[in-house]
Parts: structure tokens; sequence; C-alpha cells
């Protein structure tokens, strides 16, 4: 968990930038908090983005089991706070962004089509959610949408400054909702399959995991959890497919509802956009 000084800060840092209620920053049902992610992942979570998660991605295609994102080397597979600044960041990673809006920059040569995926995702969001995805001004913090060859990756919720979000191509820009996963991060969202209550709907393959990624599926506490009204979604655009860090092929979630798929990535669930709707208090979409 925070420690109380770090808590302090960042409800007072909440309270002078205007954004919503700072109650709601440490008890989002997917925001899981800085010190889950500390105690699953330690160092791991401060990574430098690599080239062999980058060699998986470009090997990657449609037919593999996985999703793209699931490749990673990373924290829970696309998770990560890169140095220099991660840890002067993460005091910071379960502030939302004031108001919904999130000034961006194209930091990378992306081709036509990678553009127009990108500009995909973000009209789903203008469409579905109050969020805005605005080109950035002169704004202190705001997403840099790079291309390295090192796979798909974000930072949770708003960190401070410039912090990138990552789309190798053309790999984790072969489907929207691969983008929008990666956007929905960067808004303040983790992965659905890490819910505290998450066996009562799937059952965790311990055994069929790659040795040393068992933290991948850890669970939030419930102490420190809010569903906001949702209920758990298979359908989610957040959750993990049912083979994701499969070291021998076989399924490592299995639904225990018969006749589920997951691991989607077409678009964002109509759940998922209920809880970024009440995540950042929409009122009204226009």
């Amino acid at each position: 968990m925070l420690t109380s000084a770090v808590l302090l800060f960042v409800v007072a840092h909440a309270l002078v930038e205007g954004r919503p209620n700072p109650g709601i920053l440490f008890h989002d049902e997917e925001d899981l908090g800085v010190g889950d992610l500390l105690a699953s992942f330690g160092e791991a979570l401060f990574s430098i983005p690599d080239n062999k998660t980058g060699l998986a991605v470009a090997n990657w295609n449609t037919s593999s089991p996985h999703n793209v994102e699931e490749l990673g080397s990373y924290p829970e597979g696309d998770i990560i706070f890169p140095r220099p600044r991660a840890r002067n960041g993460l005091k910071a990673t379960s502030a939302r962004w004031p108001g919904g809006r999130v000034p961006y920059v194209i930091g990378a040569s992306f081709s036509s089509h990678d553009l127009s995926m990108i500009e995909a995702a973000i009209q789903e969001y203008h469409k579905r959610t109050c969020v805005r995805f605005v080109p950035r001004s002169s704004e202190m913090d705001y997403i840099v949408i790079t291309s390295g060859p090192t796979g798909c990756w974000s930072s949770v919720g708003r960190i401070g400054g410039a912090q990138e979000l990552n789309l190798q191509s053309p790999g984790c820009l072969v489907k929207k909702g691969t983008v929008m996963h990666e956007m929905m991060h960067a808004l303040g969202f983790l992965h659905e399959q890490n819910r505290w209550e998450r066996d009562q709907y799937v059952t965790v393959n311990f055994q069929n995991i790659q040795p040393g990624r068992e933290s991948n599926f850890d669970k939030a506490k419930k102490s420190d959890t809010d569903s906001m009204g949702i209920s758990y979604d298979y359908k989610s655009v957040m959750h993990y497919s049912a083979n994701a860090f499969s070291s021998n092929g076989q399924p490592t979630i299995v639904p225990k509802q018969p006749g589920i798929e997951l691991g989607q990535r077409d678009n964002a669930s109509k759940q998922d956009i209920q809880k970024i709707r009440r995540m950042y208090r929409c009122k009204k979409v226009h």
C-alpha cells in the first residue's frame, strides 16, 4: 500500500489540480494501486523496454493463441514505468486525466494504416465516453505514442510529464482493440482477470503458467477495490486470453461459464465503457 506521506501528497495534489474526488483514486475495481504492483513485481515494475519482446511481437500473427500484448516480458505483459522518471512518476499512477482530457503527440513515423487504426481507437472513446484524446499544445502532462521495437506497452494512469504508449508496428496495430487496451491502461485501468473476485468466474491453472510469470495473475485485495457496480466482464478488452503466458499450450484461464471466449480485441465492451464513464464521471456523451 501507499505510505501515508505519499497518499497525502497525491490527495492534496488532486485537490489543487481540480481532479475528481480523490476518494476514487485508490478504490476503482480496475485500479489495483501502487502497493499491489510493487508487492507483485518489485524492481521489475521499473523496466527498460526490450528488444526481446519486440522480436516476439514481430513474429506474432493473428493465428496465435495469445494476444499480442501478452508477449511482453514486462509486468502483466504490457505494463511498465520506464526509467529514469519512473520513481518520481509512480506516486501519481492512480491519477486521472483532469476532465477526461488526454493530450497526446505522435512520436513515431507510422504508416497511414497505423495512423488510421490509432484514430479509429480514439474515435471509439470519443463516441462512447466523455474522455477526449486531443493533440497536445503546451500541456505539461501528455502521452507520446511511439512505435519502438519493444512491443505493446503503457504505464497506468497519468504519471506526469511525457509518458510513452508504445505500439510496435505492425503487430500492435492489427486490431483496434489492442490500441484501445493500451489507451485504457493510460486512462488508469489494469487487467480484468486481476479482480479480487475473479475465482468466482474463472479458474487459473497455475500449473500451465510459464515459470516466473505467476505474478501476472495476482489478484487485487478486496479492501482496496470497488466494482463501481460493474460485474466481472468476460468480454472486456482488458481481459487476458485463455492461453495467456502458457508454458505448454494449455489454457491458463478457464471461464466457469461454458461457451465463453476470452481476450477479444475487437473493441471495448459495453461494460468497459461503463467503467470509463463512471471513473471519469461522464454526465453526457456527445
